[in-house]
């Protein structure tokens, strides 16, 4: 006997409509990437096989996946999906297609690879850095003759896509959307400091004073100092040019200040150009702070193990910051004193 709903045209419209809406299972070749040269992986994730595995053994507890259920991607290839946003800075979905993988599997391995590197951001961010002061103070020393440096510090804007909440804020002096970062480094291009949390429309001064390092360098925590961009902000533990040097040891002064300082202006040209993400981010100003600080970790391990830099970006300068009047003038004694000691 016939099935009566055999021939049912309302059953058969039925199947076909469920079978345009049904999607199938499309199981893409996993990439074996540690079976491609150096130079192609460093091409493309900014780091040699070497440091591959390095970063998969450190990063291995908290990005795995806890099933392999499903061909579920392995440690290595989260991380090089992740490593591939961060330095070509492409569409979820351009990443998605050169590592075989979908959109949505592109997003949540970003996240998960920000998350795990923001645990390492103390780590391997460390002020005054991993060396005793006594060698990063020779360090600077050897650039340009300038006595008593322990860091070169500077601000750069991060560009972002306009939030939803508090809109303005983000909005910095040259109109555009970004994240205000501050970046301390030494003298090999290893960031020691990093503030990526303020809006655009911050100014520089607000993130110094208010940030834990300035607070004790106001406690006397470093008999040191860090060079800084400017002419008016000059303070005890923040040396600035003379704004109208005089012949002598005041352009002495300056001349070694501003081939010490150059080093903060290259470091985060290495850091931009190694992570081309940080060219603008296309998340929440939540989510670009966290990218922008997994990135510092990956620039300071790759700077660790000597990996090549790739060419970097110039950097805009910044504006003058106002200070304290009183810190100012026991900077500017300060400043004096050393142009005496060191450049006469």
């Amino acid at each position: 006997m016939a099935c009566p709903f055999e021939d049912d045209p309302v059953d058969v419209e039925a199947q076909i409509i469920r079978n345009l809406f049904r999607r199938e299972r499309v199981i893409r070749p996993r990439i074996d990437v540690f079976s491609y040269p150096n130079e192609y992986l460093r091409e493309r994730y900014r780091f040699s096989k070497e440091s591959l595995i390095y970063l998969t053994k450190i990063l291995k507890p908290y990005i795995a996946n806890v099933t392999h259920r499903g061909l579920a991607l392995n440690t290595e290839h989260i991380l090089c999906i992740a490593l591939r946003f961060f330095a070509t800075g492409s569409f979820l979905y351009t990443v998605g297609d050169a590592e075989h993988v979908g959109k949505a599997t592109v997003c949540r391995a970003v996240r998960r690879v920000c998350i795990a590197l923001k645990r390492f951001l103390h780590t391997f961010v460390q002020f005054p850095g991993h060396k005793p002061p006594r060698v990063i103070k020779e360090e600077f020393h050897r650039v340009a003759g300038f006595p008593n440096a322990i860091g070169c510090i500077d601000g750069t804007h991060i560009p972002i896509k306009a939030p939803s909440v508090n809109e303005g804020d983000y909005v910095n002096r040259k109109s555009i959307h970004s994240i205000n970062v501050q970046v301390i480094c030494d003298a090999t291009h290893l960031i020691t400091n990093v503030e990526a949390k303020w809006p655009g429309s911050v100014h520089d001064a607000r993130m110094f004073r208010e940030s834990s390092l300035c607070h004790k360098f106001q406690q006397g925590m470093f008999s040191s100092m860090v060079t800084c961009w400017g002419t008016e902000g000059c303070l005890p533990y923040m040396m600035t040019p003379y704004p109208e040097p005089e012949p002598g040891p005041q352009a002495q002064f300056n001349l070694a200040h501003s081939r010490t300082r150059v080093k903060v202006e290259m470091t985060i040209g290495i850091l931009k150009a190694r992570f081309q993400c940080l060219r603008g981010l296309r998340v929440s100003p939540e989510r670009s702070c966290d990218i922008i600080a997994a990135c510092v970790v990956l620039h300071n391990i790759a700077t660790l193990r000597g990996e090549r830099a790739p060419l970097s970006l110039d950097e805009d300068g910044q504006e003058e910051p106002p200070v304290n009047p009183v810190e100012q003038r026991d900077g500017r004694v300060v400043r004096d004193m050393i142009c005496q000691n060191h450049f006469n």
